[in-house]
């Protein structure tokens, strides 16, 4: 029995506990609904927020000597947020902030297609309007002015006169296809200016809705200057956002050059930012809950000093041939230059003409330029220093006289005679042969190279025969990518027998007579060239070309190299092929090298061009036929002659005469010399605004 009344005892106590916390949350309850609840609920509208996206900065781009190339701005674009407010204020809130945009000469989005004063379709064709009224549910043969009405009743803008009824519309117009809601808005313009910023923040309370969002874009401020090396960037498209993580479709990505190359070091880490706002729009405050990341800068090899006047010499010099003012009239659209650091084999210029502007690319290029800019046989998107390969002519014959010397089959001092043709094989001719029927005489291999004599080094390349010459071609890099840090660099081909057996032909003793001076199937990137010309002057040693110095993290630290350089072999699918050092004599560059300079001096084929510097000039001009009675035109050099530190390379397509593109290696020099007042004076380049 005692049992039974503990038993009682304790399920009464849980009972009045139960009733106890009953009462207490009927209690709060009735607080929460009854005595506060207006408070609350106009709390909890004061509260609604949304989260935006805080576009992180691009990382900078910038040349060796700190100039930025690429960088960013800030552009302020306006939305439209969906706000418990009545038509008639969203009405006025669209004119109003119209107005405002207006005043300040800034543009707004305007899809509507129906035109006021007169009122017309701005459609051209019929079949466009047709289209147009059915996928607004109204008759075919509606007018312009009907429909105009239509859209005028619909959005209740009868009071409004019919000029600020249409701007209206086309803000309402666009709401309506696009949608928007109280967490993703409505783009009224993309650009505004800060004067217009300044006035919506002054006067937020009365643009309910209305917010400013502002992101970096890419700006490029020196114009077209090194377009090839920097490339552009664009929106991402789909392939793009499915192949890359942490984007989304607004963004924006590297398309070409650095910019497609260095991307996940530039691309920062966006941050969030969270607005709070009452219930009709109105901002009530905005805090950021993560901040944006800019991306990492990366400095180029590349002198923008000297990477302008070489744009300039070349783009002149080309206007120069098509005019006749150097010699006969030539049809020359394209063209490219190389300057290389023949010790580190840093790029320090890099020119493809013609180039492109970058920024056009940003918001999207016109129909009108992109055909201008891809048009057939000259399109300004190719780099022609890495993406297209030439056959170098005369300036390959150096090659052929380093592989004689160090195998003995000449001597620095022996002479062989040029009679004009050549006894051998096809019997082949000196080019002198067409001028004077005869030839150039008995010459050693230094006065060969000065005198660019086919004769004598038909003679070498039968000495020497085509495997010898492969290998020294191979070693000095052509026919083979220099694994620059840029996309779509090509390898070029290299005539011999390691290509005819690819291709299942036979080589015959012919085809290392045209092989020896640079004609058959040699055609190589004038990067290619360059990097060849360094090897030359730096004592036959094989040269790492690259045009990144380095990649900085926020913090000022540097990313490191051989991370750097796994990635981009990575992403490019770069191969390292590192060859066995031939250990050229010092005293058969030497002689090679004294051939070079005899050509800038008295009697040399580029001496009108070098008679009056104040450098010794080391070089080679070269014509090289390419079918036709196209003759392309190179001009290879280096300087200074007695310890050289650039080598400069010079390709003008249909150019003619390799002597014609002398002069923009001079002018090239002269700048990265800075040896007359004109440079000197110029010493600051100028930046596009």
């Amino acid at each position: 029995m005692a049992t039974l009344d503990k038993k009682n005892v304790r399920y009464n106590i849980l009972s009045i506990l139960i009733y106890i916390i009953g009462i207490i949350l009927i209690i709060q309850l009735f607080n929460l609904q009854i005595v506060h609840g207006e408070e609350y609920l106009e709390t909890a509208n004061s509260r609604l927020t949304r989260e935006n996206t805080i576009k992180a900065a691009r990382g900078n781009i910038l040349d060796c000597n700190g100039n930025l190339l690429a960088g960013n701005k800030i552009e302020y674009s306006l939305k439209i947020y969906k706000s418990k407010i009545e038509e008639e204020n969203l009405n006025a809130t669209i004119l109003n902030t119209i107005r405002i945009l207006q005043n300040n000469n800034d543009t707004y989005k305007d899809e509507f297609p129906i035109s006021i004063n007169p009122i017309q379709y701005t459609y051209q064709k019929q079949e466009n309007i047709v289209k147009w009224l059915n996928d607004n549910q109204l008759e075919e043969t509606t007018s312009a002015e009907q429909a105009l009405k239509c859209f005028i009743e619909k959005y209740k803008l009868e009071e409004y006169p019919l000029e600020d009824a249409r701007k209206i519309i086309s803000i309402r117009y666009g709401i309506e296809k696009s949608g928007y809601t109280s967490m993703r808005g409505y783009e009224i313009s993309s650009s505004i200016s800060e004067t217009s910023v300044a006035q919506f923040e002054e006067m937020n309370n009365s643009f309910p809705g209305i917010a400013i969002d502002y992101k970096p874009i890419r700006k490029y401020y020196y114009g077209n200057l090194a377009s090839h090396v920097l490339g552009y960037v664009g929106k991402i498209d789909s392939d793009e956002y499915k192949k890359n993580d942490g984007y989304t479709l607004d963004d924006y990505i590297g398309k070409t050059g650095i910019e497609l190359v260095c991307e996940k070091y530039l691309k920062g880490v966006d941050g969030i930012k969270q607005t709070d706002m009452s219930i009709d729009g109105t901002t009530t405050g905005e805090y950021i809950t993560k901040e944006a990341i800019e991306g990492c800068d990366v400095v180029l090899t590349i002198d923008a000093k000297v990477q302008q006047a070489a744009e300039q010499a070349l783009k002149t010099n080309i206007e120069k041939i098509n005019n006749g003012e150097l010699g006969e009239v030539r049809k020359v659209d394209t063209g490219s230059a190389v300057v290389l650091n023949v010790k580190t084999g840093e790029v320090i210029a890099m020119v493809s003409y013609p180039d492109f502007e970058p920024q056009l690319f940003v918001q999207g290029i016109s129909n009108e330029k992109w055909n201008e800019y891809t048009e057939k046989g000259k399109s300004a998107l190719l780099n022609r220093t890495i993406q297209s390969a030439y056959a170098p002519g005369s300036i390959f014959k150096m090659v052929g006289a380093i592989a004689a010397l160090e195998n003995n089959k000449i001597t620095k001092d022996e002479r062989i005679n040029c009679a004009g043709i050549y006894p051998k094989g096809y019997n082949p001719r000196c080019w002198i042969y067409a001028t004077t029927g005869g030839g150039h005489g008995y010459l050693n291999v230094s006065q060969a190279i000065q005198k660019s004599c086919n004769c004598f080094f038909y003679e070498v390349g039968t000495r020497i025969g085509i495997e010898t010459l492969e290998k020294y071609a191979t070693y000095f890099g052509l026919g083979q990518k220099t694994n620059i840090e840029l996309p779509g660099e090509i390898s070029g081909t290299l005539a011999g027998k390691t290509l005819y057996d690819k291709l299942g032909k036979t080589w015959y003793y012919g085809n290392t007579l045209s092989a020896v001076i640079g004609q058959a199937e040699n055609n190589f990137t004038p990067l290619q060239i360059a990097r060849y010309i360094a090897m030359l002057t730096n004592g036959g040693k094989q040269v790492d070309v690259s045009i990144i110095k380095d990649i900085v993290n926020n913090d000022g630290t540097s990313v490191d190299k051989e991370e750097v350089k796994q990635y981009i072999n990575s992403k490019l699918g770069l191969q390292e092929d590192k060859l066995q050092d031939l250990n050229i004599q010092r005293e058969n560059l030497q002689t090679v090298l004294e051939g070079m300079q005899s050509v800038t001096e008295e009697g040399g084929t580029a001496y009108s061009t070098f008679r009056n510097f104040n450098i010794q000039v080391g070089g080679k001009t070269g014509s090289a036929e390419a079918g036709g009675d196209k003759t392309n035109a190179w001009f290879a050099g280096f300087a200074p002659y007695e310890a050289p530190e650039i080598a400069v390379i010079v390709f003008v397509e249909n150019g003619s005469h390799g002597y014609y593109t002398a002069e923009v290696a001079k002018e090239i020099m002269e700048a990265y010399f800075g040896l007359n007042d004109e440079i000197e004076e110029d010493k600051s380049i100028t930046p596009y605004v």
